[in-house]
């Protein structure tokens, strides 16, 4: 007899997801198309988002004045990015964060972590736009990366199955999806560059490749953090996606990773350093 086809499971939230995305992806476009203070202020407001719950997720002691400092430290950081002085907000950054391990020294570790991850989530992405238009290409490369990345990976993993990729950390990941999600980010990235007439692909498909495996990692580590913490999301400000948190860790990762490349090429102009090779 013929062997049955078995449908695939997508997971019950799935609808949910998709909604989110919907509403969520047009704003973060259309902000990054116009620029400027509005996406800057879009970015820090997620970083205070996650701020928020990160201290949740790891009970943290003393908020009020973990807020502060945090809160200083991604407000100021942002400014500085805005005003072209990222090495100033780099700094100001690592102050801040070393200073909140002190208003909470019993959680140090999981205090300076909580600044640095909600710094990373919301900065580079700011200083790469800049007010050039190939910083408009320089996010949307990152977006299609991550987003393809992660995308993929859901539909391939839940589609094919096999081998996990880190059972104790996260039993729903496997090793297909990780694959499939990588191939999807490479394909993502050179499509942008493709678009944009970038000069030299090559590269590009190279940076995406380290972006997209970055970026899932990031995505584990938070996994591994909320398994720790005893929690499935960082919050519910998002439905079917969980918080933030959630939606941004593989993006904070990988946006980390593409201002350390700028950094390393010293490119005057972070989008250029980023993406022409």
């Amino acid at each position: 007899m013929p062997r049955t086809l078995m449908p695939v499971n997508f997971g019950a939230d799935l609808k949910h997801r998709t909604l989110s995305a919907l509403v969520l992806v047009p704003v973060v476009i259309a902000a990054a198309v116009w620029g400027g203070l509005p996406f800057a202020i879009l970015w820090v407001l997620a970083g205070f988002a996650i701020l928020f719950e990160w201290a949740n997720l790891a009970r943290l002691e003393q908020r009020p004045a973990y807020f502060a400092l945090g809160g200083l430290a991604i407000a100021g950081g942002g400014a500085l990015t805005v005003l072209g002085m990222p090495s100033f907000a780099f700094s100001l950054v690592l102050l801040l964060a070393a200073g909140s391990s002190l208003a909470v020294p019993r959680q140090s570790l999981w205090a300076i972590s909580g600044v640095l991850i909600a710094a990373s989530a919301a900065l580079p992405v700011v200083g790469l736009r800049g007010d050039v238009p190939l910083g408009l290409i320089a996010v949307l490369f990152l977006c299609a990366v991550v987003w393809a990345t992660d995308i993929f990976a859901y539909f391939t993993g839940r589609a094919l199955g096999g081998p996990k990729l880190w059972p104790r950390v996260s039993p729903n990941k496997t090793w297909s999806g990780a694959i499939g999600g990588t191939l999807a980010g490479i394909i993502a990235g050179v499509g942008v560059g493709a678009f944009a007439a970038l000069p030299s692909l090559v590269p590009l498909a190279g940076l995406a490749l380290l972006l997209s495996i970055v970026s899932q990692a990031g995505d584990l580590a938070e996994s591994a953090v909320k398994r720790r913490a005893g929690v499935k999301d960082a919050s519910r400000l998002i439905p079917g996606h969980g918080g933030l948190l959630d939606r941004l860790d593989g993006f904070a990762a990988a946006s980390l990773v593409a201002a350390g490349v700028v950094f390393l090429r010293g490119a005057a102009e972070p989008a250029a350093g980023l993406l022409l090779w």
